[in-house]
């Protein structure tokens, strides 16, 4: 099958569990890049994806396999694809103001689960964030952990990572990420899903970090028209240059333009809560354009990585679920 989405190291592909005939999406990442072993990376990924099992809007890891060259990950198949594409759609086809009150809730929910256990996810963008349903509009996942680190108050991350329009001020002067850093992205993200537009992107790369760092913003009435102050207000409490003045994900759901409306007489379901359909690593959109700057690094950043060797980090995982199966066992259970 076509791949849904390619990048530089990975590829995603549609597959089908031969035994239920139920579609997922396969995440074939490369063990080497660059010529370095990247396969403890890739262990990062899947135990941020483990421990994010029980959150509704992270995208569910299926399975799990292993090949010479590769670990394929079998994940949720997200058939609604990237909220990118509403993001930028004709004005008919866009998100309305209440479609991203409702969305940006449940990112909400989702980055509020994965800050609760210290775990900041570095890489929130459109591209990342996809939905079970197009037709009608469904619930979002969060995909892509592939960035993903693991902070504490122990110890200082200090990295220069994530998509150029999207990274917090702290990233390009280098001081220490936190929970506050994807704070500033869900503003970033926020703005986009409402407008369309990017409001720090500039003609080069280095006119955009300039926006970001000096947090050059404007709100003009006219790419605003029709939308409400509070949203305005709410991007404001995010975009932020101290993180320790950004508002948390928790306090953003209390915001008054995210409180949810007075209560139904019946309750909405919670998850196994989809409020519509299953997810994906799949669509399409820029990504291969919007390359990911990472300068350097100096951090022990996931659970994995934090323990001493290379079998006892394999043996937290191995504790999670059984050892990856080998490549012949995939032709058996899966189809491409």
């Amino acid at each position: 099958m076509a791949p849904l989405r390619r990048g530089k190291f990975a590829v995603v592909k549609k597959c089908l569990e031969k035994a239920t005939g139920r579609e997922f999406a396969a995440k074939f990442l490369r063990k080497r890049r660059k010529g370095e072993d990247c396969r403890l990376d890739i262990i990062n990924e899947i135990a941020v994806l483990e421990l994010a099992a029980r959150s509704p809007h992270v995208v569910d890891l299926h399975e799990v396999y292993e090949t010479p060259a590769e670990i394929v990950l079998v994940l949720e198949c997200a058939a609604g694809g990237e909220i990118f594409q509403q993001c930028v759609a004709e004005q008919d086809e866009a998100f309305t103001e209440q479609d991203v009150i409702r969305l940006v809730r449940q990112i909400l929910r989702g980055v509020a689960y994965l800050h609760q256990h210290n775990v900041v996810h570095l890489d929130l963008k459109p591209q990342n964030i996809l939905l079970t349903s197009s037709s009608p509009l469904g619930d979002i996942r969060i995909v892509d952990f592939g960035l993903s680190r693991r902070v504490d108050a122990m110890r200082e991350v200090r990295e220069i990572l994530g998509t150029p329009e999207y990274v917090a001020p702290e990233v390009l002067s280098y001081e220490p990420i936190s929970t506050a850093t994807d704070m500033w992205s869900v503003g970033v993200l926020t703005y986009v899903m409402l407008t369309g537009e990017s409001p720090f992107l500039g003609d080069t790369k280095q006119e955009t970090f300039l926006n970001i760092s000096q947090v050059n913003v404007q709100f003009p009435p006219d790419v605003f028209q029709g939308i409400s102050d509070q949203a305005i207000d709410f991007i404001r409490s995010l975009l932020v240059k101290n993180p320790r003045k950004r508002a948390k994900a928790e306090q953003c759901l209390q915001h008054p333009w995210l409180a949810p409306a007075p209560a139904p007489a019946l309750a909405s379901p919670v998850r196994a809560e989809p409020e519509q359909a299953p997810a994906s690593e799949g669509g399409s959109g820029p990504e291969e354009d919007e390359e990911l700057v990472l300068v350097a690094s100096y951090t022990m950043p996931c659970p994995c990585r934090q323990l001493g060797g290379l079998e006892l980090r394999e043996t937290e995982l191995a504790g999670a679920r059984k050892p990856f199966p080998a490549l012949q066992e995939i032709a058996q259970e899966l189809v491409f």
